[in-house]
């Protein structure tokens, strides 16, 4: 009786490993980079992503940047989310238009390898800058300790951000109602 009690204790505990397993989020190649030439500069170095995706990859994160981008009120408001200097006018208004929105300055970008093997499968984020000195996607719901660097991410960090875009920019309320901008802790650097 005991023998057989203790094969379907292993059987449950073995189930249930493999049911955890399943719920894991699926982990991915990603590299950050604070700029275009970084990326090409690494490409020989790690073979990890070509020249194309990194040229494909920042493409996507500047139009994830002006798609999505927090926005701000006023330039006070961002530089208290982002840090001094790490700011500026929206684009359309530097061209003519109202003056008023803020957006942080693209610090770099994400690129993660969706599909391992395959090339041209690459998907990225733009990352901005957070007042302590670290680097955050978008959504704001990672924060990342350097913009360079190795890691093994979720897929989930590569999940296209809502639209700001004409979206009532964040006042100083807003941004303390969201608890600043970036929440969580992910990890690239040291």
């Amino acid at each position: 009786m005991t023998k057989r009690s203790n094969r379907v204790a292993i059987a449950i505990l073995g189930a249930a490993a493999f049911t955890l397993a399943g719920c894991r989020e699926e982990q991915v190649d990603a590299q950050a980079f604070p700029d275009l030439k970084s990326c090409n500069d690494a490409v020989t170095e790690t073979g990890v992503f070509s020249a194309q995706d990194c040229a494909m990859a920042f493409e996507e994160a500047e139009t994830l940047h002006i798609e999505a981008a927090p926005r701000y009120e006023s330039l006070a408001v961002c530089e208290e989310q982002h840090g001094e200097g790490a700011c500026g006018a929206e684009a359309s208004e530097m061209q003519g238009g109202s003056g008023g929105i803020f957006m942080p300055l693209m610090a770099g970008y994400l690129i993660g390898n969706m599909m391992r093997g395959t090339a041209g499968m690459a998907a990225s984020q733009p990352l901005y800058k957070t007042p302590d000195g670290k680097f955050t996607n978008a959504k704001g719901t990672s924060s990342f300790s350097s913009n360079r660097g190795a890691a093994k991410l979720g897929t989930s960090q590569f999940t296209r951000p809502t639209s700001t875009v004409g979206k009532a920019p964040m006042n100083r309320a807003t941004a303390a109602s969201r608890g600043g901008f970036g929440a969580s802790r992910t990890g690239f650097g040291g």
